[in-house]
């Protein structure tokens, strides 16, 4: 299957039900709180309460006692409640459709068990009672976890977690709740960070960099169905794991039971150290089935160490397609053995495409970084930074060869254009509309209209969406403002606007009054 380099985390968030049959891949919907990240962006403030220090767990014939660790750090993990709004389009032919195309499009929070509820409803709504306004506004709400990772209220949790969020709500093992400020959140890689209003809060330590061990103990805390400081245990079952469609993260696997939650919550080491947050699971039934993922901190503290800086997140984009090589395929280009990074497709004008990257090359070294799995590659350059220098060695024609560039900002400025012309309020119908502009004339297929800047009043009430064309007014076409002010100032209780919104056509009727 092929991985984009440049490809934005997918939504992994998918809803479970007992009995479902085919394998789901889930976004923990729910974390833990407390974390201490080290580097001058989050480290401890002077004055600051100590980060407990945790004697490594002392075995008990050949187990490891955790009771210690899970004492000292369970005052770190808080819980996490969100409030807010999400709204839900409801052009498509179907509410099936409209909810299924809502969902893909909300990210890695987007989509829940409750989702296959409400498109039953809406479905029955239509059968019975006809069409539905153009957009829904539903009520968000959702738990999660998360660890404090500085004592004067610094939060780690998962972006999916307070994704929608209107209100965030962070509290703490001694009962005590705080109203925290979203700092700022990644989607590619499902961090956020929180800060509320405290001080000498207990924090958490992180694990410093270095290699993991597969069958290493780990235990995991967290809310999992809201049941707080919850402990679970197991041991780290792979490592740098590349999920589908999610490449962008080297992921911890562990059998430590993580359930809806636990997202957001720590991954514990046998220190006392944070070493990942709980952000996935595969499962059948929506509940732990042995197989969990987590961020590694040392991705986690890139992340968080930009948004405590910048309040955003910028990622390298090498500008390609990479797929893997199996078998099959190392036969074809004549490799010795399947491993690397096989390129489908190089972007025109991109880094890659600088570098002299080509089709059917195969990546096998970058920066110096053995490329085993295309994952490894997509993990390298999204946590990479624009303008970073990237060293390539390449499987091509039978023989390697070296390769450099620079690379490019996933989301780059755009560019300037003519600024647009201005806008024509039409205050009876709270609309502001302007001309199209000559790059957005739509002349090949004879389409014209206006666009729609800004909606309020009756508009706003009736589901009218800035960006909509607007086509015609009842069965009048209109292509200037003044048509439009024309049309609004002719008596009558209700007027009915056509307008185009995501290529689909669909009449919008105003309640004049």
């Amino acid at each position: 299957m092929q991985n984009s380099i440049s490809t934005p985390l997918a939504n992994l968030h998918f809803p479970c039900f007992p009995g479902l049959r085919n394998l789901r891949l889930m976004a923990c919907w729910c974390a833990v709180a407390s974390v201490l990240i080290s580097g001058s962006a989050l480290a401890q403030t002077p004055g600051a309460a100590a980060t407990p220090q945790v004697a490594p767990a002392a075995t008990t014939s050949g187990l490891p006692d955790m009771t210690r660790i899970a004492a000292k750090l369970a005052p770190s993990v808080v819980n996490i409640s969100v409030r807010g709004v999400r709204k839900v389009s409801t052009v498509g032919s179907t509410a099936d459709d409209a909810l299924a195309a809502d969902a893909d499009a909300a990210g890695p929070g987007g989509g829940s068990g409750d989702d296959a509820v409400l498109r039953e409803f809406l479905k029955r709504f239509q059968q019975r009672f006809g069409a539905l306004p153009p957009q829904l506004s539903l009520p968000v709400r959702g738990e999660g976890s998360g660890f404090i990772v500085r004592a004067d209220g610094l939060i780690l949790t998962n972006a999916h977690v307070v994704s929608d969020a209107d209100e965030v709500v962070v509290k703490l093992t001694d009962r005590r709740e705080f109203l925290a400020k979203v700092l700022g959140s990644d989607k590619l890689t499902d961090i956020a960070v929180l800060k509320i209003d405290a001080k000498n809060l207990p924090s958490v330590s992180l694990a410093p960099p270095r290699p993991l061990q597969v069958g290493e103990w780990v235990l995991a805390i967290g809310s999992p169905f809201g049941f707080e400081s919850t402990v679970t245990a197991g041991v780290i079952s792979a490592t740098r794991r590349a999920l589908p469609g999610d490449g962008s993260v080297p992921f911890i696997q562990t059998d430590a039971a993580i359930n809806p939650g636990n997202s957001g919550g720590p991954l514990i080491n046998m220190a006392g150290e944070v070493i990942g947050i709980n952000a996935q699971i595969f499962t059948l039934s929506g509940g732990s089935q042995g197989v969990s993922f987590a961020i590694p901190m040392d991705v986690a503290n890139r992340v968080a160490q930009q948004i405590v800086a910048t309040g955003k997140v910028r990622h390298a984009k090498l500008g390609v397609g990479v797929q893997e090589v199996d078998q099959l395929l190392a036969e074809s280009f004549r490799m010795p053995r399947p491993t690397g990074a096989l390129v489908s497709e190089v972007t025109p004008a991109g880094a890659a495409a600088r570098a002299g990257l080509q089709v059917g090359d195969v990546v096998l070294v970058a920066n110096g970084q053995k490329i085993s799995h295309a994952g490894d590659l997509s993990a390298l350059v999204s946590l990479a930074q624009p303008r970073d220098r990237l060293e390539l060695t390449v499987w091509r024609h039978g023989a390697t060869v070296m390769l450099q560039t620079s690379m490019d900002d996933s989301k780059p400025e755009p560019l300037k254009t003519d600024s647009a012309p201005a806008a024509t309020a039409i205050e009876r119908l709270g609309l502001s509309v302007r001309v199209l502009k000559p790059d957005e004339q739509r002349g090949g297929d004879g389409l014209q209209g206006l666009v729609i800047e800004k909606v309020s009043g009756v508009a706003e009430r009736a589901g009218v969406q800035a960006g909509d064309l607007l086509l015609a007014i009842n069965t009048e076409v209109v292509t200037t403002p003044e048509q439009v002010r024309v049309c609004a100032g002719r008596p009558g209780r209700s007027m009915a606007l056509l307008v185009l919104r995501d290529g689909a056509r669909l009449f919008v009727p105003l309640r004049l009054g």
